[in-house]
């Protein structure tokens, strides 16, 4: 053992070895192999043992000052309590440490830093989905992320709904979580993803919710697609009165509106709606880029679900939804770029709120009920093509769901009744031969 000095290691003495450094260890009087080792940096506490199979290891237990001698005798203590039940203190001490390393290494904050960063800036929207997360789970940042339960969920989402978030909102959020961690346990930084089989609980629906949203599952009848647009024509009819009135009442710069298509935005909008399907956030954020009228397409990102399914769809464009937009292009000045449907007030996007008030003349001048919603056009689209016996997939295409499965749920009722037509099929076939068994006997 290096260093023959010894001393009782209180206070008064170590400050002794402070002002006058030793050239050597300093062994303490009482407690075997409890020691300090002078340095430039200082005088460090340090204790040498032995294991149970013989092994001489030596321990540090840190710096005098940070330490004072009491608490530094207390750890050595603690230390050879441990020898003498067989242990290792160190090992067991570095065991720690490696836990809490590791710990560490499966914090959110540190795999959201770390290699679910590295994935997710290959994606478009992978900026925004670490925000998501960093945002809606900021208190859970340092938390190991197996430790992630369904309790915090539900006390999460309570949180959620009392500060006033959407339903939508929250599971966008959940969703991202639940991601990142199903990216986590593939790789084996974690055991499992915690968080698999768990999901927010929906919040029930009020009965105007509930009346809202059966007036938007449906189509229209014959009589209410002739309301529909005889109302656009009178909606029309009134904008150009009014210009007439105001032309002729001391604003004569105004434009005559009588010898245009379309007076606005409001019934060629309406109609793009109607002639294609398309969610209302598309049509705000369609572009003349986005429509080639010489092969009568339509190719965008679709807006709900570009955060997972970033590539462009192409939709084909039915002769009216053509001759609408080509009307309206050559009213619009015929640009190549830049919003169809632009704001009137700044000529960039509308708001998501534009057409609310435009819809609710619509409907009034055709006669149309009043709670007849606007995506009542889009559930149209679809459920006129099944109806008519377009086959569910094609449906679903011209949709833009990314699963069938919605597609079925919501209009697989309305096919036509093919199995009747199938077992007649077969009926009819038994019985032809049937009747040619017979006439052979």
């Amino acid at each position: 053992m290096a260093g023959t000095i010894k001393r009782k290691l209180t206070s008064k003495a170590l400050e002794g070895l402070v002002n006058t450094p030793p050239t050597e260890d300093v062994y303490d009087t009482e407690l075997p192999g409890f020691h300090v080792r002078p340095s430039r940096r200082g005088l460090t506490f340090r204790l040498y043992y032995r294991t149970r199979t013989g092994r001489q290891r030596v321990l540090t237990l840190g710096r005098y000052g940070t330490l004072t001698a009491a608490q530094a005798r207390k750890g050595a203590t603690e230390a050879l309590a441990i020898v003498a039940q067989g242990g290792d203190p160190r090992a067991e001490i570095e065991g720690a440490r490696a836990d809490a390393e590791r710990q560490q290494q499966q914090t959110i904050r540190a795999y959201l830093n770390g290699p679910y960063a590295v994935t997710q800036r290959r994606k478009k929207d992978g900026a925004a989905t670490l925000r998501r997360i960093y945002n809606a789970f900021a208190d859970w940042l340092d938390r190991p992320m197996y430790e992630i339960s369904r309790a915090d969920i539900e006390r999460w989402q309570g949180e959620r709904e009392a500060k006033g978030e959407a339903y939508t909102t929250s599971k966008r959020s959940l969703g991202a979580l639940k991601t990142m961690l199903a990216h986590a346990a593939d790789r084996k930084v974690i055991p499992a993803n915690p968080l698999a089989r768990i999901n927010l609980q929906r919040p029930a629906m009020t009965e105007e919710a509930m009346a809202e949203q059966g007036s938007q599952r449906r189509y229209l009848e014959d009589d209410e697609v002739k309301a529909l647009f005889s109302g656009l024509e009178a909606y029309q009819e009134r904008k150009r009165a009014q210009r007439r009135s105001s032309r002729s009442h001391g604003k004569p710069y105004l434009p005559d509106l009588d010898g245009v298509a379309y007076v606005d935005h409001v019934m060629p909008w309406l109609l793009t709606m109607y002639y294609t399907g398309l969610r209302p956030g598309d049509l705000f954020g369609l572009r003349w880029e986005h429509v080639n009228l010489d092969f009568r397409t339509i190719r965008k990102v679709v807006e709900k679900t570009a955060h997972y399914r970033p590539e462009p769809t192409t939709f084909p464009l039915s002769t009216p939804a053509v001759d609408v937009l080509r009307a309206w292009h050559r009213l619009q000045g015929k640009p190549k770029t830049g919003h169809v449907f632009p704001s009137g007030r700044n000529g960039k996007r509308m708001s998501d709120t534009a057409m609310q008030r435009p819809w609710a003349t619509v409907r009034k001048l055709a006669g149309l009920p009043d709670d007849l919603q606007l995506y009542t056009l889009r559930h149209n689209f679809a459920s006129q093509l099944v109806m008519a016996g377009i086959d569910l997939l094609t449906v679903s295409r011209l949709m833009g769901h990314t699963d069938i499965q919605t597609t079925i749920e919501y209009y697989a009722h309305l096919r036509p009744d093919h199995s009747r037509d199938a077992v007649e099929v077969f009926a009819k076939r038994t019985h032809f031969v049937e009747e040619g068994c017979q006439q052979a006997g």
